[in-house]
């Protein structure tokens, strides 16, 4: 069995193509139980952010598991399969496994470095973990990505040059602002999520003076202006249905739901833009968009006086990348923490010809003294004993060589071979193999193939 990647992300796909197939968390659940319904699939993650929709999934075939992957999400998005492949990259095994450790350290990101990805991986796993759709190999490659991730970003300058998209957004907004920034604005927040807290923290260090807090769950809106409040800035929850008198006043609006349609309406802001009193030149009203699928009326861009800042912008952004001294650094810890995953995979994957192999000796051994026993029934305890001790050790002496260097070698490229020739000179039972493996769950064997030409997609 091997790890299949199949995605699409803002390197494969415009943000037209990344909405259709942003998924809400209960779709996310149900598009992972239907791939699951493949008899082909042993487990599943998806991966789904405002940049990318990924499923990872443990496949005994590739072709079969790949379609079966395709079919799902082409159902899900409303996307005939054709028109899906054109954008969407595959990676398989050895692939899969450094394109995890690439999104997870932010070198995969819209925002080079920036850390956000890193928690959406740890919630893309607990869910599936919650879910029962994750088992050994999952478990190990989602939990190695998380420590690569950390390491990346503790080890490496990647962390500081690397700004959220929240920051890039604000950065943006307060250049069309003008001189005075966000110091001392009003800001409305749409979304008392995890995003809208990170946006609210932005905004707060940028020294707004006022924020409203928007929310379709009033309570949590109230949550989050009680944090916002605590942090010295004035602030307060307004319900959703409320929103458009919070605009009137605002200076800037930073909104990332999660919503599969978008909550800002035109309506909304040319409402807002009439019952407020600004200088469409001087004091515009600036959007920032974040939503995937987008949270804003695409028309709203169209109105005098206000700029919205969406992830198509904020992806042509300089400040979006990161040195490339940084990121060299850091595709280097991710290329050595690969080799390091997939040679201990390897070795694992041996270990089941090992234990079955000294089972064998075991057995062997065992059947030889009952013969010595038939043989020399006046043997006393004693002799029979260090007889037996002896054996043992000409024994272990003699597989210990071989199983230690066959460990070895199987952590190179290509190692599973020496585990074949093993099972063949010692005629091993394949099913006894096979049993010592079920039994311990042991995790894949990433033998490397990068597909991504197959789709039609760069990746």
């Amino acid at each position: 069995m091997s790890v299949l990647l199949f995605g699409v992300s803002h390197r494969s796909a415009p943000v037209s193509v990344l909405e259709q197939l942003s998924t809400a968390e209960s779709d996310q659940i149900k598009i992972v139980e239907q791939v699951l319904q493949s008899p082909l699939v042993t487990e599943a993650m998806i991966l789904s952010t405002c940049n990318r929709v990924e499923i990872y999934a443990v496949v005994d075939a590739f072709h079969a598991g790949l379609s079966a992957i395709g079919q799902v999400l082409s159902e899900h998005s409303g996307m005939s399969m054709a028109d899906l492949t054109k954008y969407a990259y595959v990676r398989y095994s050895e692939a899969a496994v450094e394109h995890l450790f690439s999104v997870a350290s932010g070198l995969d990101s819209a925002v080079v470095g920036e850390q956000q990805v890193l928690g959406q991986v740890r919630r893309a796993y607990a869910s599936a973990e919650a879910n029962s759709s994750v088992g050994r190999v999952l478990h190990e490659l989602a939990q190695r990505a998380l420590s690569v991730g950390k390491r990346v970003h503790s080890e490496t300058g990647i962390d500081a040059a690397g700004a959220s998209v929240v920051s890039v957004a604000l950065g943006i907004a307060a250049k069309q602002l003008g001189a005075d920034a966000l110091q001392g604005r009003t800001a409305v927040v749409i979304g008392a999520g995890s995003m809208g807290a990170l946006s609210a923290a932005h905004l707060v260090r940028a020294g707004v003076e006022h924020i409203h807090v928007v929310n379709r769950s009033l309570p949590r809106a109230q949550r989050l202006a009680r944090k916002i409040r605590e942090s010295g800035i004035t602030a307060d929850a307004v319900a959703l249905d409320r929103m458009a008198a919070s605009l009137a006043n605002a200076d800037i609006v930073v909104s990332s739901t999660g919503a599969v349609s978008p909550v800002v309406s035109l309506a909304d802001v040319h409402h807002a833009l009439a019952g407020g009193n600004r200088d469409e030149v001087t004091q515009p009203l600036v959007i920032c968009d974040l939503g995937m699928p987008r949270d804003v009326d695409a028309a709203v861009a169209g109105l005098p006086g206000v700029r919205v800042i969406d992830m198509d912008r904020i992806q042509r952004e300089p400040s979006a990348q990161v040195a490339t001294s940084d990121t060299e650094a850091a595709r280097s810890i991710v290329a050595r923490e690969v080799a390091t995953y997939l040679a201990g995979q390897r070795m694992a994957e041996v270990t089941p010809t090992v234990t079955a192999l000294r089972q064998r000796a075991a057995d062997v051994v065992t059947a030889e003294l009952l013969r010595l026993d038939h043989r020399l029934p006046d043997l006393d305890a004693a002799h029979r004993e260090e007889v037996a001790r002896t054996v043992r050790r000409v024994v272990d002496k003699l597989l210990h060589a071989p199983t230690v260097r066959v460990k070895q070698l199987a952590s190179s490229p290509g190692g599973d071979s020496y585990a074949e020739a093993l099972r063949e000179l010692f005629e091993l039972d394949p099913t006894a193999v096979d049993a010592v493996a079920t039994a311990g769950e042991l995790p894949m064997v990433a033998g490397g193939l990068d597909v991504s030409a197959e789709t039609g997609s760069a990746g």
